[in-house]
C-alpha cells in the first residue's frame, strides 16, 4: 500500500511536473546576493585554470602559409628584445645585480614563446614574474621617484602583446577574470606603496582592458563569420541534395506513371482475350483472369503510390507524359518567347518508332531544360537543336545556342522543375544514357546527350 509520498500512476517519483520550472532554474532565481557573487567569482577562478583545449596555435586556420607564421616570428622578435633590455634595465635603472636581472628578463621575456599554443599558462608565467620583479625592485632601488613602478616598460609591452594573444584563443569569461586579476594586482601594489607608484597600474590596467576588449570582440566577429560560412556551405549542400530528391521524385512520379499507363493495357488485354481469341481451354482461360486480377491488383498499388508521390502542387498533372514527338511544339514554344530557335530531326529517327517511353520522356526533358536554360542565361541567343540516330541503338539530342544578346528574363515555363543541370544528369542516368555539357568558345553553351534505345526494366539507374 503506497503511502502519501508515493508519485501518480504513470509519473516518475521526484520528477518535475509539465511547465514547472527545473529545481537548478528556481535555485539560481531565489540564490540570495552573497551566494550570486561567490559563484560568479567561482566561475572566473575556473576559467583562470582551465585553458581552451586543444592547444592549437594562434591563425592556425589561416589557409595562408605566411599568416600562420606570424604569431611565432612577433614573439621570436619581442622575446629577442625584450629580454636582453629589461635586463639592462633592471641592472643600470634600478640597481638590481646582474644575474638576477638576466633571470627576470628570460621569465618575463621567454613565455611569449609559449602564447602562440598555450597564452593562458603562458600569462601565469609572466604574471607572477612581474610581480617578482617589482617586489625585487622595490627592495633594491634606492629611490623610485622617477622611475616607473610596480610595472616596468618591457613588461608593460610583453604583457600586452601576451593579453592580445590571450584575447585571440580564450572566452570572455577568462579575459574578464584576467583583467580583473591585473587590475587587482596593480591596485594592491599601488595602495601598499603609494609614495613608490608613478600610475603604471592604472595604465597597464587601463591599457589591458582595451587590448582585451577590442581583440576578443575581433576574435568573436571572426568566430561568428567563420560558422556562417560553414552554415552557408551546409545549406547548399542541403539545397543541392533537395534539389536532386526533387528531380528523382518528379522522375519516379513520371515513371510511374508510364508503368501504371502499362498495368492498364496489360489488364484489358487478359480481361479480353477470352473474347478475342476463340477455342481457349478452360486453363488458358483461368490463366488470364488470373493475370488480369493480378495486374488489377498492381495497378491499384501503383495509384496509391502515384498519390504519395505527387505533392500538393502536382495534384492536377493527369495529362499523357510528353515524349519525342512533343519536341517540335516546345521549339515553337521557345520561338515565341523570342529566341530564334532552329530543330532539325534526322530521317533515321523515324524508324525509330515507337520509342521506348523511357527514352521518349527523358529526351523530351533534356532538350526542355537545355531551353528553358538558354532563356534564363542566354535570352535571345541564336539555338539549335538537333536529334538525330547512332546507328538505330542510341538517340542523340545537340541543343547549341550562342551568346546572350540581352539580360536575362524569366525561365520559358515557369511550371518546369528548374533544376538545370541537375534534372539532365538524372534523366540520362535513368537510362544509362551519356551527357556533355559545357560552355563554347564564343560564350555559347553546348548540351549534348546519348540514350540508348532500351527498355526500362533492362536499365540500372544505379
Amino acid at each position: 500500500m503506497s503511502g502519501p509520498s508515493s508519485a501518480p500512476a504513470g509519473e516518475t517519483a521526484g520528477a518535475p511536473s509539465a511547465g514547472a520550472p527545473s529545481a537548478g532554474a528556481s535555485s539560481t532565481a531565489h540564490e540570495s546576493l552573497p551566494r550570486a557573487a561567490r559563484r560568479q567569482a567561482g566561475g572566473l577562478a575556473r576559467a583562470l585554470v582551465t585553458p581552451s583545449y586543444p592547444a592549437t596555435p594562434l591563425f592556425a586556420r589561416s589557409p595562408r602559409r605566411w599568416l600562420r607564421r606570424v604569431p611565432y616570428g612577433v614573439a621570436m622578435i619581442l622575446t629577442t628584445i625584450l629580454v636582453p633590455t629589461t635586463a639592462q634595465l633592471l641592472t643600470n635603472d634600478y640597481g638590481v645585480g646582474g644575474g638576477v636581472a638576466t633571470l627576470l628578463g628570460i621569465v618575463q621575456g621567454s613565455p611569449l614563446l609559449l602564447s602562440v599554443t598555450r597564452p593562458l599558462q603562458a600569462w601565469w608565467i609572466v604574471f607572477l614574474a612581474d610581480l617578482v620583479c617589482a617586489l625585487v625592485v622595490l627592495g633594491t632601488a634606492d629611490h623610485l621617484e622617477n622611475r616607473v613602478w610596480p610595472w616596468l616598460p618591457g613588461a608593460i609591452i610583453g604583457y600586452l602583446f601576451l593579453l592580445l594573444a590571450l584575447a585571440l584563443r580564450e572566452p570572455r569569461r577568462t579575459l574578464v577574470a584576467v583583467w580583473l586579476v591585473t587590475g587587482t594586482a596593480g591596485l594592491a601594489l599601488g595602495m601598499a606603496f603609494p609614495d613608490k607608484s608613478n600610475g603604471s597600474n592604472v595604465v597597464l590596467f587601463v591599457l589591458s582592458g582595451v587590448v582585451l576588449l577590442v581583440a576578443g570582440a575581433l576574435r568573436e566577429r571572426g568566430d561568428a563569420q567563420r560558422r556562417l560560412a560553414e552554415q552557408e556551405t551546409i545549406s547548399e549542400a542541403e539545397r543541392a541534395h533537395r534539389t536532386l530528391l526533387e528531380e528523382r521524385t518528379r522522375i519516379a512520379r513520371e515513371l510511374h506513371d508510364v508503368v501504371a499507363h502499362h498495368m492498364s493495357v496489360i489488364t484489358v488485354q487478359a480481361d479480353s482475350a477470352p473474347y478475342r481469341i476463340g477455342g481457349l481451354p478452360s486453363e488458358a482461360e483461368r490463366e488470364f483472369s488470373t493475370i488480369a486480377a493480378t495486374a488489377r491488383e498492381s495497378l491499384a498499388e501503383m495509384r496509391r503510390l502515384l498519390g504519395v508521390l505527387r505533392s500538393e502542387e502536382t495534384r492536377g498533372e493527369r495529362a499523357p507524359q510528353p515524349g519525342l514527338r512533343q519536341v517540335p511544339q516546345l521549339v515553337e514554344a521557345t520561338v515565341r518567347a523570342g529566341i530564334p530557335t532552329t530543330l532539325t530531326i534526322a530521317d533515321d529517327v523515324a524508324e525509330l518508332e515507337p520509342l521506348p517511353q523511357a527514352v521518349g520522356l527523358s529526351a523530351y526533358r533534356i532538350v526542355q531544360e537545355a531551353l528553358a536554360n538558354v532563356v534564363r542565361h542566354a535570352p535571345g541567343a541564336t539555338t539549335r537543336v538537333a536529334i538525330s540516330a547512332e546507328d538505330g541503338s542510341a538517340l542523340t539530342l545537340l541543343v547549341v545556342n550562342g551568346p546572350a544578346h540581352s539580360a536575362p528574363t524569366k525561365p520559358l515555363e515557369t511550371s518546369g522543375t528548374g533544376h538545370g543541370l541537375v534534372g539532365m544528369v538524372e534523366r540520362v542516368r535513368l537510362v544509362g544514357g551519356m551527357l556533355d555539357t559545357g560552355p563554347l568558345p564564343d560564350g555559347g553553351f553546348r548540351v549534348a546527350a546519348r540514350l540508348p534505345l532500351v527498355d526500362l526494366e533492362e536499365t540500372d539507374p544505379s
